[in-house]
């Protein structure tokens, strides 16, 4: 094989590694390829067990004809793509749940949660858009994330996951992470999907923050603060009428 035909088969995989399950069009539009090409580095990939075609997601089926396969890495891909699982980790999460029980498994994953949002919170502070900021963390923690809106929101995707395997066993490392989102994010978010379970991308919907809601809070917050010092004043002068 030539070294210019592994370069292109990787970028070919490194394209959906990074885009999410992707089709042969889509590939060849990125990587300027012709469909031909594409799928001839398609089908050695997956013949390499790099890469498995899979009905497309049925928001995505529209339109007439036939809806176009989609391609995803698979597990002994990301394996080959710069990710480490540590079976050492399965194993000895599995001990302190059988030993010590399923709760310690919990509290290592919000451990977990807790110190990502030690590193994550300073930058987040500062940024203007915290969801774009947030992805592009996380990309630097190696979870290679994107963003883009959807519908009344955002959708956050995570093309890496350098613990799905662990997490595959133990989804309370999930369950952390999506609650560190809200957190960081500042409101509530939904997992819609994960590699964890079998999905291409993991993916985490971000709502959109209604003004009105901003402005009620506001009202609410000025409301509270007016009832608690017309309190106050009703407090010192009765106080002053009791010492007269």
């Amino acid at each position: 094989m030539k070294i210019d035909e592994v370069g292109t088969r990787n970028a070919v995989a490194r394209s959906i590694l990074e885009n999410g399950p992707s089709t042969a069009v889509l590939i060849g539009e990125r990587l300027s390829l012709t469909p031909a090409g594409v799928r001839r580095h398609l089908d050695l990939l997956i013949e390499d067990g790099i890469l498995e075609a899979r009905e497309p997601h049925v928001a995505l089926t529209r339109g007439r004809g036939r809806p176009s396969k989609v391609f995803v890495m698979t597990d002994e891909g990301r394996e080959k793509f710069e990710h480490s699982y540590d079976d050492l980790a399965v194993a000895a999460l599995r001990f302190i749940s059988a030993r010590e029980g399923a709760h310690l498994v919990s509290e290592f994953a919000q451990s977990r949660a807790d110190e990502i949002a030690r590193k994550a919170i300073p930058i987040l502070t500062k940024a203007k858009n915290k969801s774009a900021a947030l992805a592009d963390f996380l990309t630097e923690e190696g979870y290679a994330s994107t963003i883009h809106s959807r519908g009344q929101g955002e959708e956050l995707c995570q093309h890496h996951c350098p613990i799905a395997h662990v997490a595959s066993e133990f989804p309370q490392l999930c369950e952390a992470e999506t609650e560190l989102f809200s957190k960081l994010l500042g409101t509530h978010v939904q997992r819609l999907a994960t590699i964890a379970h079998g999905d291409g991308v993991c993916t985490t919907f971000i709502p959109q923050v209604k003004s009105t809601q901003v402005k009620s809070t506001q009202v609410k917050s000025t409301q509270v603060k007016s009832t608690q010092v017309k309190s106050t004043q009703v407090k010192q002068l009765s106080s002053g009428k009791a010492r007269s």
